[in-house]
C-alpha cells in the first residue's frame, strides 16, 4: 500500500526550456545564446551550485563576469528562473486532492535561487508535507543520499512509496533503493500508473 508519494520537480511538476534563460540573458549582453551556453558550461559551476557547494552571491559574481553581464543580483535571478514557463505540467487539484490522502514530497535536483523563485510562485508547491532538495542535502539524483534523505522523510519504508521522475536513470536509482518509481511521460501515463497501484485522488 502506498503511504507516501514523492514527485520530481522539473518536468514532472513544473515544465522549463534552458532556451527561455540563455534568450534571457543575451538581451542583456553583448553574446548570443549558444555562446553564453558555452560560456555557462565552461564554468563548472552549475553542478556544484545544484550540490550546494557554491554559495548564491559568488555563483552570480563569477557567472556574470564569465558572460560580460552586467546586472544587479536581483536582475540575474529573474533571468536564471526565466526557464521555468507558468503552467504545472500536473493540475494542482490533483495534488491537492492526493495531499487529502498521501504524504506528499519533493525530490529534486535544484539550486536555491530557482527553487525559491518556484516556492514563491507556484501555488501547488503548497501541498507538499517536506521538500528534498539537491542543494540541501549536498548530492544530486542519482546519487543514493538523495535517496536516503527522500526515505527519511517519507516516514515509512521504501515499499510504501511511489515516485515519478523524468529521467531514466533517475528512476532506476530509486528502484534500487526499494521504491516503487516510474519515469514520467505525460499526465495520463501517471493516472494511469498510479490507478494501477490503487492510489485515488
Amino acid at each position: 500500500m502506498t503511504r507516501t508519494i514523492i514527485f520530481d520537480l522539473g518536468q514532472v511538476i513544473v515544465p522549463f526550456d534552458f532556451q527561455r534563460g540563455y534568450a534571457a540573458i543575451a538581451a542583456e549582453c553583448v553574446h548570443p545564446p549558444e555562446e553564453i551556453r558555452r560560456r555557462l558550461r565552461e564554468t563548472g559551476l552549475v553542478l556544484p551550485f545544484e550540490e550546494g557547494k557554491v554559495a548564491p552571491g559568488e555563483f552570480v559574481r563569477r557567472v556574470t563576469e564569465a558572460l560580460d553581464l552586467q546586472v544587479s543580483y536581483e536582475r540575474f535571478c529573474e533571468m536564471w528562473s526565466s526557464i521555468f514557463l507558468p503552467e504545472t505540467l500536473i493540475p494542482e487539484a490533483m495534488v491537492a486532492s492526493l495531499h487529502d490522502r498521501y504524504r506528499l514530497l519533493l525530490l529534486s535536483n535544484t539550486n536555491v535561487i530557482h527553487f525559491e523563485m518556484i516556492r514563491d510562485k507556484y501555488p501547488i508547491m503548497r501541498h507538499f508535507d517536506h521538500c528534498v532538495l539537491s542543494y540541501e542535502v549536498g548530492a544530486m539524483k542519482p546519487a543514493p543520499e538523495i535517496y536516503r534523505e527522500a526515505v527519511a522523510k517519507a516516514g515509512c519504508s521504501p515499499g510504501e512509496i511511489f515516485f515519478t521522475d523524468d529521467i531514466a536513470m533517475n528512476v532506476e536509482a530509486a528502484r534500487e533503493h526499494g521504491i516503487d518509481a516510474v519515469q514520467f511521460q505525460s499526465l495520463p501515463q501517471l493516472e494511469d500508473d498510479m490507478r494501477s497501484r490503487g492510489i485515488v485522488w
